[in-house]
């Protein structure tokens, strides 16, 4: 019997009820092929590797990170709890030393949603990591956070909600915006003024294969890490980058894959994109168990395996090599950035205008963020969509220092209710969440 170096566990929910439509790529089949691998291949006969049942999370456990108009359960269905669940669930396992760590095969994704939630984007109405990671830091005092996305598309989503957090590092490898949904995620995109520097984007060019993947872990993620010194890494496990991935123009493959998981050593990944149903997610996501559990994965190869028919040309490492030394650049650069982006003011503000593809809708944001050198700062969003839903949307972070306590607080309760359907606080130093309404 073959035993597993590291106790690993795993969690699968398919999500039979839900399906943007029945021939979808987001569909239940992308985890159903997946399931038939593993018992095919006699992964749950390893000694070590362990699987859990779906959890579910609770609208509070939503509401420590989001702000959903006009409520949480119109924006989401039973799959979205129980899919967060399910990653809250190995996360716990983790905390609580059960295992070592663990993969949550789970559907809905959740990468693209941000803060404010109106509706579906990206296939996304809530963000599945987020959700776990804010109990994880209520419940099990958790502070330093890393996430590394390598889901193809750009995490947009995780980018803003940490976007203003000292104590979240976000890192979103990806193929080039300017060629994929969402058209966003370059290095300039880099933290609010609070936390610059701690979003750090890698976007690269169409066609990169596993030697441009593995080079950024090597060389950029992994001395990022070592410096940062997170209490867990979260891998946000997108699997799209595959080469026969049919919504996407990447080369990597289940090889790429297990060595990337093998170099990261993430505490607990969490299934993102991948819509190769047949081809890729069965062979990707045995190969990343396998290297989760240290388990040999060398053998773990897809229909049509081929490294020299899908290896990089020249341009693409040498653009590869770029991005990576300009990446690394802004993260030694952190501190100084930050400086400059704080000097001399006590807020700043910026406007976004952000589509909802899956559910048509667009929405107008007005964030306000107070200058603070000693936490994440008070935050203040004023979001209106052309549903007629305008909200006023108030944060006080976790780690919040008094004064952004007092802002925050202020700004809730000076709130002219009668412009907006609701006013919410969400009051995470004391795991609070308030609404009014005219």
């Amino acid at each position: 019997m073959l035993k597993a170096k590291r106790k690993t566990g795993l969690v699968f929910f398919p999500a039979f009820d839900w399906a943007i439509d029945p021939t979808h790529p987001e569909r239940e089949e992308r985890l159903l092929y997946t399931q038939d691998q593993a018992l095919e291949e006699g992964l749950f006969d390893i000694d070590g590797l362990v699987e859990f049942k779906s959890d579910v999370v609770t609208e509070a456990d939503v509401s420590r990170v989001h702000f959903c108009v006009p409520t949480v359960a119109a924006v989401m269905t039973e799959s979205h709890f129980i899919s967060a669940g399910s990653a809250k669930r190995i996360g716990v396992a983790v905390m609580n030393k059960e295992i070592v760590n663990g993969f949550a095969l789970v559907r809905p994704p959740g990468h693209h949603a941000k803060r404010v939630v109106h509706g579906a984007r990206g296939f996304c109405n809530v963000n599945i990591e987020a959700i776990m990671i804010e109990y994880l830091r209520t419940f099990h005092k958790v502070k330093k956070v890393a996430i590394v996305d390598t889901d193809c598309h750009h995490g947009d989503g995780t980018q803003d909600i940490y976007w203003h957090d000292p104590d979240t590092l976000f890192i979103s490898i990806h193929q080039d915006g300017r060629t994929l949904y969402p058209g966003s995620g370059f290095p300039e995109e880099m933290g609010g003024p609070n936390a610059a520097g701690r979003t750090l984007n890698i976007p690269l060019p169409p066609r990169t294969s596993e030697d441009g993947f593995l080079h950024i872990i090597e060389n950029v993620v992994l001395p990022v890490l070592k410096d940062f010194k997170p209490d867990i890494i979260v891998n946000s496990a997108g699997q799209d980058n595959h080469y026969s991935d049919p919504l996407t123009d990447m080369n990597f493959s289940a090889q790429g894959y297990a060595r990337l998981t093998e170099l990261l050593k993430p505490d607990i990944a969490v299934l993102e994109g991948g819509y190769s149903i047949e081809g890729a997610l069965p062979y990707v996501n045995v190969g990343i168990i396998l290297a989760m559990a240290g388990v040999d994965y060398s053998k773990v190869k897809e229909p049509g395996y081929d490294p020299e028919a899908i290896r990089q040309s020249a341009n693409v490492t040498a653009q590869i090599e770029r991005i990576g030394n300009a990446v690394l650049e802004l993260w030694q650069q952190r501190d100084s950035l930050t400086e400059q982006r704080q000097a001399g003011k006590e807020f700043e503000e910026r406007t976004s205008r952000i589509f909802y593809d899956t559910d048509g809708i667009y929405e107008t944001q007005h964030e306000t963020i107070r200058i603070c050198r000693e936490c994440g700062g008070a935050l203040r969003i004023d979001s209106s969509s052309d549903r007629g839903n305008r909200i006023l949307a108030v944060h006080i972070p976790l780690f919040a220092c008094d004064a952004c306590k007092a802002t925050g607080h202020q700004w809730y309760d000076e709130a002219d209710v009668s412009q907006y359907r609701k006013v919410f606080l969400q009051n995470r130093p004391d795991d609070a969440y308030l609404e009014k309404k005219a």
